[in-house]
């Protein structure tokens, strides 16, 4: 017996002569579809056959209980556990999260945007998207869905954002380290291209030339997230600003790989402040991705950023977005805390 082809929502899009973005838009009853266009699905669907899926059927009904989710990098410690965050929060309210990689790529990023509309997702969260989020944005307006920036730097005003407060972190940390008596203090780490190093570098330059301390470009060494580059990056600085006294790291990998330099070089990091700075010890300061229990044990100073906080945050957003459509634009920073580890 001959099998006959399954119909798919491509078959319909194809038929009807629309995207399949529009189809969605049809089968659920969002978005600004004219009546004429929404006859000419109606009538692909009927001819075709198509069995309208349980997304479909439920967007019919209202919505399908499921939330897209577009994330730049999910080996990235930010991402999971922002990603983990959201998973938590919408599990307890019954839905689900269909989840997307979209990496550096533009195009990469649209087609995951386009697979979440073929999904029929309520909304959808995009997490990390710097040079494609103005695009998706006027993209999810057209069309008429739900839609909530997690971001790790500020980019887009004028949509919902969810994000961390960069320059008072970085703040923090350097006042942290005046306090202790440093006045010498240096930055490792990040690439220059990075929205979030940038905002993190004003709060730093901001806060020593508040304290009327001394600052110097060479001060400042670009670096990969890597321990052993940082290791070597960490030594080179030192062994060319031997009277540096304290490092400020863009995150705990780039810490690690300097107090793991510090130690090959005889100069342990330590939190005895001034003092110590004479028995050739250098403190270590960085920002953090995860939770405080889960922070690797290095002696220190860390400023954190609540990226599982955040999801759970996101998560309140995005729902909220669903159900009051014509909200006013929120965008929510979220406040860091510092630690300290000896």
């Amino acid at each position: 017996m001959t099998q006959m082809k399954k119909i798919t929502i491509n078959d319909v899009a194809l038929a009807a002569g629309v995207s399949v973005s529009t189809v969605s838009l049809v089968l659920s009853g969002k978005g600004r579809i004219s009546s004429a266009t929404g006859q000419r699905v109606n009538e692909a669907v009927e001819q075709l056959g198509f069995v309208r899926n349980r997304q479909a059927a439920a967007l019919r009904g209202g919505q399908s209980g499921v939330i897209g989710l577009i994330v730049r990098d999910l080996t990235t410690p930010f991402y999971a556990e922002l990603t983990a965050g959201l998973t938590e929060a919408l599990e307890a309210q019954g839905r689900m999260l269909f989840l997307t990689q979209g990496g550096r790529d533009g195009e990469r990023m649209r087609r995951g945007f386009e697979a979440l509309m073929k999904q029929g997702v309520d909304g959808i969260v995009i997490a990390g998207a710097a040079s494609e989020g103005a695009a998706l944005r006027d993209e999810a307006n057209r069309l008429g869905v739900p839609l909530v920036f997690a971001s790790r730097a500020s980019y887009l005003d004028d949509a919902d954002n969810i994000r961390p407060d960069n320059h008072q972190a970085a703040q923090r940390l350097t006042e942290h380290l005046i306090k202790r008596g440093h006045q010498r203090i240096a930055w490792l780490g990040g690439r220059s291209s990075s929205l979030t190093r940038a905002e993190r570098l004003g709060g730093y330059c901001a806060t020593l030339l508040q304290y009327g301390l001394p600052f110097h470009s060479e001060w400042i060494v670009e670096c990969e997230p890597s321990q052993n580059q940082a290791a070597q990056a960490i030594n080179v600085l030192l062994r060319h600003n031997p009277t540096i006294s304290a490092v400020l790291c863009h995150n705990t990998t780039v810490a690690m790989g300097a107090w793991f330099g510090l130690l090959r070089a005889g100069r342990q990091s330590g939190e005895d402040s001034f003092e110590s700075y004479f028995d050739s010890t250098v403190a270590l300061a960085a920002f953090a991705e995860v939770e405080e229990e889960r922070l690797d044990d290095i002696p220190g100073a860390f400023v954190l950023t609540p990226a599982r906080e955040m999801g759970r945050s996101v998560a309140e957003r995005i729902m909220q977005r669903i159900q009051y459509a014509e909200e006013p634009i929120k965008s929510q920073i979220i406040a860091p805390r510092l630690v300290t580890r000896k």
